[in-house]
């Protein structure tokens, strides 16, 4: 049995006794080339499964890809092996999910931020844009020059997706606010630069900006040391990481990734799997901000009141927030 209570944004799991009923799951976990210590993405989706092993007594491994060609290898092991459930982390690994469930239909596999329609995929999409849109406002509130900034890791549609939900949180809190957005790179790589991130965020601090949001995977350390260095503020992304320069982190856009991984687990344990795609936003608290004793001082009470109409407002469907995917015709 387990206890879970809400903090602010945070959940707190206590009691994490497995249950008899649920021995005997195996999962297998591939992860993208950020690796389970990005402190981001990856590590949210690791410790979704290593919440599967405390309170389902799943067993489980995980794998990093060392580059986007090994990904059908890695899945294909696992699915050849007595593994329940395969996690496939990241878009980049949709082709390769795509191919390889097919061939394994008895297996039930799980896709992270991509959608592959077949029976036996559960794909797991998240509504970065709603997250995105509040540390916008957020940014825009705490903003004293009227400048903040945008720096995305790989120059893909979802990280554009991230960029367009952010300025809009922005201007919609200060419609003369300028936000600078700068990309990693356009290539896997991009996830895993932190020297590069650093000269971005350093140079859009020495352009004006005092906030910077950053949706770049393990790149982000790279802007959280700038933003030190520079006595600015940063907005992390993906995972809470207020906790890594307190004071300095304004906020984080926390995607649920653990939630939605641990969700499909309980589901293969209880067999009650289906495929299909499932979406995580404000509404089912998939994503959000995140506030703790490491950015309290930095959250005023009227700025939380703001953020928490906005919230409402977006649930309700009074506030559109601008969809890249759906701006590009994309189907997300």
């Amino acid at each position: 049995m387990s206890i879970v209570r809400r903090v602010g944004s945070v959940f707190l799991v206590f009691a994490c006794l497995a249950s008899p009923a649920f021995a005997g799951i195996k999962v297998g976990l591939v992860l993208d080339r950020g690796g389970k210590d990005d402190k981001s993405f990856n590590t949210s989706a690791y410790l979704g499964v290593q919440q599967c092993k405390s309170k389902l007594g799943a067993e489980f491994k995980h794998v990093e890809s060392p580059d986007d060609t090994s990904y059908e290898t890695l899945i294909r092991s696992f699915a050849q092996k007595d593994y329940d459930l395969i996690i496939a982390v990241g878009f980049a690994q949709a082709e390769a999910v795509k191919k390889i469930a097919p061939q394994f239909p008895n297996k039930r596999f799980a896709l992270v931020d991509s959608v592959v329609e077949l029976p036996n995929v559960r794909s797991l999409m998240f509504e970065e844009h709603e997250g995105s849109f509040l540390v916008g406002a957020m940014a825009a509130m705490s903003s004293k020059s009227g400048k903040v900034g945008f720096i995305g890791g790989m120059d893909i549609p979802l990280i554009r997706r991230f960029e367009k939900g952010y300025e809009a949180g922005v201007k919609s809190v200060n419609p003369k606010a300028t936000v600078v957005s700068n990309y990693v790179g356009v290539t896997g790589e991009a996830w895993n630069n932190p020297p590069k991130a650093k000269e971005l965020a350093i140079s859009q601090y020495q352009a004006g900006a005092d906030v910077v949001f950053g949706a770049a995977g393990a790149s982000g350390m790279g802007i959280f040391d700038a933003a030190e260095e520079k006595g600015k503020l940063v907005i992390g992304c993906d995972s809470n990481q207020n906790w890594i320069k307190p004071g300095k982190v304004l906020t984080s856009m926390v995607k649920r990734v653990d939630a939605a991984v641990y969700d499909t687990c309980e589901a293969v344990a209880k067999g009650q799997f289906q495929g299909g795609l499932k979406r995580f936003g404000l509404g089912n608290q998939g994503v959000d901000y995140a506030l703790d004793t490491n950015n309290d001082k930095l959250v005023s009470g009227e700025m939380r009141k703001k953020l928490e109409a906005l919230k409402k407002s977006i649930v309700t469907g009074k506030i559109q927030v601008p969809d890249f995917y759906k701006m590009k015709g994309k189907n997300g």
